[in-house]
């Protein structure tokens, strides 16, 4: 039952103009500044040093500068004493010893070596290459899957909407500069499924309405649809980011951006689920036939 009467497609147009403006930021920031991958695809080096007293992060960063070790990331990992040194120098057996002699030699403050590891640059091109695939995959066959259980253009505006998500949630990777690596991709995989429940729940009832409200246009008729799915969308939004924003400032280091895309992409999917896709079929013009064919004419039998 329809609770609510809000105009969502009086406001196509405007929602149209903003989506376009969001992807083409999001595309020159991809075009421009590209992502900040991590390890996990560029390859390189991951030390991990914990602390006895907690240090301040800047001051480990200048001092591994000042020895030569460039292109460091330094953060925090699970506490303030737990240090994590990301870095693109070529791994050796010795460089966990070497880097954790600098750190000891800075002053009091005891620190010990927890691990060393190295990813190799070709096993993070093949990440990303299969990571690439894969989302390219389950967008086919999402495509294939709608075309399927419901009609041609309810497929092409709900892969519109996810391809939508996934690109303003890289835009917002590649905007400020967040390290993107294999949890991200995970989360990128997850927000594409939960954006095409929401989308389906829309087209479900915009299909089910197109049997029942015969004398309702299909502008009204897409409307009421959004208004009668709204409650369902919002409360199941609510309770996820609820979740998220708990993981985002308590989950600590290990899934800080994980639980950052999935933030991201879950309020980019439910804008898009409310507005993206419904606003795609009226500019395809869906229709009732679409959907449910006319009824062939009976010929008439000719009188001897």
């Amino acid at each position: 039952m329809k609770v609510t009467n809000i105009p969502f497609m009086a406001m196509r147009k405007i929602v149209a103009a903003f989506s376009i403006a969001l992807i083409l930021i999001s595309l020159g920031s991809l075009a421009t500044k590209g992502l900040q991958f991590g390890l996990d695809f560029t390859g390189g080096t991951l030390i991990e040093v914990v602390y006895q007293e907690a240090p301040v992060l800047d001051d480990v960063r200048d001092l591994l500068a000042q020895n030569g070790y460039s292109d460091v990331v330094v953060q925090n990992f699970g506490s303030p004493t737990d240090v994590v040194v990301r870095m693109a120098n070529a791994y050796t057996a010795t460089l966990g010893d070497e880097v954790l002699s600098t750190l000891q030699n800075n002053g009091s403050n005891q620190v010990t070596l927890q691990r060393s590891e190295f990813v190799g640059a070709q096993v993070g091109e093949e990440l990303r290459e299969q990571g690439g695939l894969g989302m390219l995959l389950a967008l086919a066959i999402v495509m294939i899957y709608v075309a399927v259980r419901f009609q041609f253009k309810f497929s092409v505006a709900s892969v519109a909407a996810l391809i939508h998500d996934v690109i303003i949630t890289l835009g917002f990777f590649s905007l400020f500069e967040v390290e993107f690596d294999l949890t991200v991709l995970a989360a990128l995989l997850a927000v594409v499924g939960y954006s095409l429940n929401d989308t389906i729940v829309v087209c479900d009832r915009i299909r089910e309405n197109f049997r029942i409200m015969r004398d309702t246009t299909p502008y009204d008729l897409v409307n009421d649809s959004i208004n009668q799915t709204l409650d369902r969308t919002l409360i199941t939004s609510m309770t996820t980011l609820f979740v998220l924003v708990v993981l985002f400032f308590l989950g600590g280091e290990p899934i800080h951006n994980f639980s950052m895309a999935l933030l991201v992409g879950i309020i980019i999917g439910t804008y898009s689920s409310i507005f993206v896709a419904a606003n795609l079929l009226l500019a395809m013009d869906v229709k009732r036939e679409d959907l449910i064919p006319a009824p062939k004419e009976e010929l008439e039998d000719d009188l001897p």
